[in-house]
């Protein structure tokens, strides 16, 4: 029962941290981001199991983990009113041609940033988004001004 607390404490902890860190920095990994989430898994994996290296003992948390993973996607299917929180909402971040500044700070956005992202769709610049939108999955959304 230990090792289904610990997991439980921990994979809740995960979620919200992943939740703070932002859509943006969780859609484009470097490598540093890369080692950094190898090492944390390492912190994770001794934290949660701490000196029981046993088959079971895997078992149980890998079992409560997926289990938790299952619960908390039903959730998110099956309660519309929590998706905001599990999930996140869309955000603008250019509204006809204009940039969203308040948006773009909180999201910790750069014009150079989105204008590159502008580019990787083929709108020249911020001028010629009609829409720009950072989805939840962290992916930015242009839609291009007509004409």
């Amino acid at each position: 029962m230990d090792l289904v607390l610990r997991a439980t404490v921990i994979f809740f902890f995960i979620f919200v941290i992943t939740r703070a860190a932002g859509k943006r920095e969780l859609s484009s990994l470097e490598p540093f981001d890369l080692i950094l989430l190898v090492v944390i898994g390492d912190l994770v994996q001794q934290g949660i199991t701490q000196s029981d290296y046993s088959v079971s003992g895997a078992l149980i948390v890998i079992s409560t983990i997926t289990v938790l993973t299952v619960l908390l996607s039903y959730t998110n299917f099956r309660f519309r009113r929590l998706r905001p929180v599990l999930e996140g909402t869309p955000v603008v971040l250019v509204e006809d041609g204009r940039p969203v500044e308040q948006n773009m700070r909180r999201e910790r956005i750069t014009l150079e940033e989105l204008e590159a992202e502008g580019r990787m769709q083929q709108v020249e610049s911020v001028a010629g988004m009609r829409w720009a939108v950072l989805e939840t999955s962290g992916k930015i959304s242009i839609i291009p001004a007509s004409g």
